[in-house]
């Protein structure tokens, strides 16, 4: 089996980054990252996603709110990376979304790239800008703030 590269982020890492279990995990693997400033990943869109059962049976397409929740939780993955001491007993949620434009249709057996950029933050707020691309071609783009808070586990 071929080890990862170093510095790659694979699945079994992404499960101690993020919060998300299946079926609502939407990142498979960090190609590229870089602290406070960029991160690129990829969702391997299959028939199996159960949102495909209703969105839709006849022509499944993939949610556009599940393409921006894809790169919120890329986004999470840029931050937690990048803060680690300070992510200690916390979580990264999503608080809103700006210019969000979808391009075009995702379906089964699309490679989603996700490619989000580092904007700014402020104490816990954080902005950043969120691309999503299948084949090179933009499917979706926005900027989404986020906060971190504290882990309330109970």
């Amino acid at each position: 089996m071929k080890q990862p590269a170093l510095g790659e982020i694979v699945s079994k890492d992404i499960l101690d980054l993020l919060p998300h279990r299946y079926p609502f995990l939407l990142v498979d693997r960090v190609l590229e990252f870089a602290p406070l400033d960029h991160i690129k990943a990829v969702k391997g869109v299959t028939l199996n996603e159960p949102f495909f059962q209703g969105h839709f049976p006849a022509y499944p397409v993939m949610p556009g709110v599940l393409i921006l929740e894809a790169l919120a939780q890329t986004g999470g993955i840029l931050v937690v990376k990048s803060i680690p001491q300070q992510m200690q007993d916390k979580i990264f949620l999503f608080t809103g979304i700006e210019k969000v434009r979808f391009r075009q249709s995702v379906f089964p057996g699309d490679l989603l790239h996700l490619e989000v950029k580092y904007l700014k933050h402020k104490l816990n707020l954080w902005k950043i800008q969120g691309v999503a691309k299948v084949g090179g071609k933009k499917v979706a783009e926005g900027l989404l703030t986020a906060a971190v808070v504290d882990r309330e586990d109970g």
